[in-house]
């Protein structure tokens, strides 16, 4: 029997769909970590014991919050045509934030009360989060436009991993699975899979052609192609 063909159209429709409800979740997401800021959270005793919350904490949640509500932004084809400058000012921010919070995330992950998996699950999140924004930035100021959207693609899956986190330790609790048992597990999967995600997304040939917003000339990848 001769396979189905699976309509072009559903499967964009369903990227689609999927594209606005992580950016959905991860605007609600960055808002409510700004509440931090006032001091008026109930964290669970767990995530307070970290011997470095106080502190760190806001540090973390203000900058991990602005990366997740502005990242998206970036990826705006006629923002980034019609309003370079606006896409310049924002990229910037994205970067201090995403720098900022991968900082911040170090001494957060050292002192979690969860294990050394944990700690190590983090500590490699927060390095692999600022090392894809810093490339990313090394390729535009080297005129490698192609390049610098993938990296950007990979820098915004990492920084998703706020809204994955959240969703694993919901499921969690909703299957009453222990904290401890749970978050050594979390503190991976909330950002591989991300990373695996971004890797597919780019090799699917989702980006099609890059559109030069700081002037020259559009790069080419290694396969020769323009994307």
């Amino acid at each position: 029997m001769a396979a189905i063909p699976f309509p072009a159209s559903v499967a964009t429709r369903g990227r689609t769909l999927l594209k606005r409800v992580t950016i959905f979740l991860g605007s609600l997401i960055a808002i409510a970590s700004y509440r931090y800021l006032f001091g008026s959270v109930a964290v669970p005793e767990t995530i307070s014991a970290n011997r470095y919350f106080y502190g760190w904490v806001l540090v973390h949640a203000a900058s991990a919050a602005t990366a997740l509500l502005i990242g998206p932004l970036q990826f705006i084809a006629q923002l980034r045509q019609s309003r370079p400058s606006v896409h310049r000012a924002i990229g910037a921010v994205y970067v201090i934030a995403c720098l900022a919070g991968g900082l911040s995330a170090l001494p957060l992950a050292i002192g979690t009360v969860a294990g050394p998996l944990a700690s190590i699950g983090f500590v490699a999140l927060g390095i692999a989060w600022m090392t894809t924004v810093v490339v990313a930035v090394k390729c535009i100021r080297a005129g490698k436009f192609a390049a610098h959207r993938r990296w950007m693609v990979r820098s915004f899956a990492l920084t998703l991993a706020a809204v994955t986190l959240r969703l694993y330790l919901f499921v969690s609790g909703m299957l009453r699975i222990d904290f401890f048992l749970a978050y050594p597990v979390i503190a991976w999967a909330c950002w591989l899979p991300n990373m695996l995600a971004a890797e597919w997304y780019l090799r699917s040939g989702s980006l099609r052609h890059v559109t030069p917003s700081h002037g020259g000339t559009p790069s080419r990848p290694a396969d020769g192609h323009f994307r």
